[in-house]
């Protein structure tokens, strides 16, 4: 990690810029397998899954057997960590439903906003180097307190055949609808389109690798609707003189271990700080198992130096990140003047790592500088809001002069005499 003293504000663009992803490479591939699972359904999965994962598969769905069997495999610890998370997402989703909405906006004129559940959604939950289980609880859970009336989980499988018992697990605590076995691109393309044994959605969440990513882009243009943009992880730390070095590191890493061209970037207010975080995520890094992710994440990470408060709280702004941690004196004074940030973490006992598993805030956030416009995943991502208008026949007079007027002057007279046919009579 390199240490930058005090950039100038023509520097910063450069210093918040991410990885570079080049998808021109995989682009034609993926638009190849969305095209094939488009038109062949079922067959083209089990295809593309002999051919890609090196994987037969018999069946699509996953059956009860499979999901007893997953049961089985998964220790007493991980379930009752489980049912700890489950219950503090619940709390926090469950306290974020919004409320209908009724107005009369003048005499005679009733104007209503209602919340409506997505009806169809589709979760995608990856396997490869960590089948990531926490994201089914993310996901499937702000799903069903929404009242999403049909959840479906896709996710890859090993060389066995078999998806992750603690995927399965966890599908079935939170009442996914139904399971199959499809990972990547593929995936994708079927909740997408349907197939004869997937469901079309009408919304897709959830991470993945490039060749997800680029697959829920290209759906998103013409088919159904997705989360957010994504890109790899990332995490921004505040710290001062009351931030500890090896806690610093250790937020550092945890986000570092994510993937090869994921982020790390601490912010600090002094070149001893950053010279003693550097160092403790050299100490660190040694003892963790993914240091071929690590190492090459820090490549393109970096601490940056700044003598004043409010710069380092400029430049977060500027970054954007997907999470924040704030460890400097006087945090919610910092916290307060944050205004881009996917999650903030406040505090100096406040890991970036509770927010993944188990405070209650989701952790499906916006990557890539998105949180200056993009929410993380909440329960709105899983509703709609829907609105519906009332006028007697006094409302619809004391409203009539002014819709004709604005009509003909839009030049648009069948929207105009849709009013003056009514007043005739």
């Amino acid at each position: 990690m390199d240490i930058f003293l005090n950039p100038s504000r023509q520097q910063w663009a450069a210093l918040c810029r991410r990885a570079e992803q080049d998808n021109s490479q995989i682009a034609a591939r993926v638009d190849e397998i969305i095209e094939m699972v488009a038109r062949e359904g079922d067959a083209a999965l089990v295809a593309l899954a002999r051919k890609i994962d090196g994987v037969e598969l018999s069946a699509l769905k996953v059956s009860e057997a499979e999901f007893c069997e997953a049961e089985n495999k998964v220790s007493e610890d991980v379930k009752a960590a489980i049912e700890v998370a489950i219950s503090n997402i619940t709390k926090f989703h469950a306290a974020q439903l919004p409320h209908e909405v009724s107005v009369e906006t003048q005499s005679g004129v009733r104007c209503i906003q209602r919340p409506v559940a997505i009806q169809k959604v589709g979760l995608y939950i990856p396997g490869g180097t960590a089948p990531l289980f926490s994201t089914v609880l993310m996901l499937a859970l702000p799903a069903k307190i929404a009242g999403c009336r049909e959840v479906v989980l896709c996710s890859p499988t090993n060389k066995q055949g078999k998806t992750a018992a603690e995927v399965l697990y966890a599908a079935k605590r939170c009442g996914v609808t139904s399971v199959y076995k499809v990972g990547g691109a593929q995936a994708v393309a079927a909740m997408a389109y349907g197939t004869e044994s997937i469901p079309k959605v009408n919304k897709r969440f959830g991470p993945g690798n490039r060749y997800v990513m680029l697959a829920k882009q290209r759906v998103s243009a013409c088919n159904t609707a997705i989360d957010m943009p994504a890109g790899p992880s990332e995490v921004m730390v505040l710290a001062d003189e009351s931030a500890r070095a090896e806690f610093v590191a250790a937020d550092l890493l945890s986000q570092a271990e994510h993937g090869r061209d994921s982020q790390a970037i601490v912010v600090c207010n002094s070149v001893a700080l950053a010279e003693a975080v550097v160092a403790e995520v050299k100490r660190q890094a040694a003892q963790l198992s993914r240091g071929e992710y690590i190492y090459e994440s820090l490549e393109h990470s970096r601490a940056v130096v700044f003598d004043e408060r409010e710069q380092m709280i400029d430049f977060a702004n500027e970054y954007a990140a997907e999470h924040l941690i704030v460890s400097m004196q006087n945090e919610w004074d910092v916290v307060d003047k944050i205004t881009a940030a996917g999650s903030i973490f406040v505090g100096n006992y406040s890991p970036e790592s509770a927010g993944d598993y188990a405070s209650g805030t989701n952790h499906t956030l916006p990557t890539s500088s998105w949180a200056h416009s993009c929410s993380g995943v909440n329960i709105d991502s899983f509703m709609r809001k829907m609105t519906i208008q009332e006028l007697s026949h006094d409302g619809l007079q004391g409203l009539a002069e002014t819709i004709v007027t604005m009509a003909n002057a839009e030049g648009l007279e069948a929207h105009a005499a849709a009013v003056t046919v009514r007043m005739k009579n």
